[in-house]
């Protein structure tokens, strides 16, 4: 059997000897924030993954470039075209003789931006006329949305364009 000093200095009766009332313990001051971190973290995961997929109004296939994002505005009115050629403003679909008049009264001034999301199979003839519709009604930020990470616009061509 062994026996520790700290065991015969308390069985001696020295001084030092701790009083406990009953046993308890002192309430516990820390708070443990290890829970909050990890419900934090969870939920930064699930934003950042459901948030890219809360801007998707109209299905369309954008052609990729390299080009950098822009900042983002508070509302952007945008056009979209489709690849069969049908015209959506914000996610209602319009004709083309209504695009124009249809922008003017929801942006109120033609000094909001504008964004045109065209397919990237969309005829190229129907891209141009929004476009040019969008221009002689008065608006003077016209911006185009494309997918980033496309190819370069310098370099080298693609394996199955022609070399010009």
């Amino acid at each position: 059997m062994a026996i520790s000093s700290h065991d015969a200095f308390s069985a001696s009766g020295g001084g030092g000897r701790r009083r406990r009332r009953g046993g308890r313990r002192g309430a516990l001051s820390e708070i443990n924030v290890t829970p909050l971190v990890d419900v934090m973290l969870v939920l930064l995961i699930v934003f950042m993954v459901s948030a890219p997929l809360l801007t998707v109004g109209v299905p369309v296939e954008l052609p990729k470039t390299e080009a950098g994002s822009m900042q983002d505005q508070a509302e952007p009115l945008t056009v979209s075209i489709r690849a069969d050629g049908s015209l959506f403003v914000q996610e209602e679909p319009v004709a083309f003789a209504g695009l124009s008049p249809r922008l003017r009264a929801m942006a109120g001034d033609t000094t909001k931006p504008i964004y045109v999301r065209a397919d990237g199979r969309a005829a190229y003839s129907v891209v141009a006329q929004v476009m040019a519709a969008l221009s002689t009604s008065g608006f003077t930020s016209i911006n185009l949305i494309t997918d980033t990470g496309g190819p370069s616009s310098g370099g080298t061509p693609a394996p199955d364009a022609p070399a010009g």
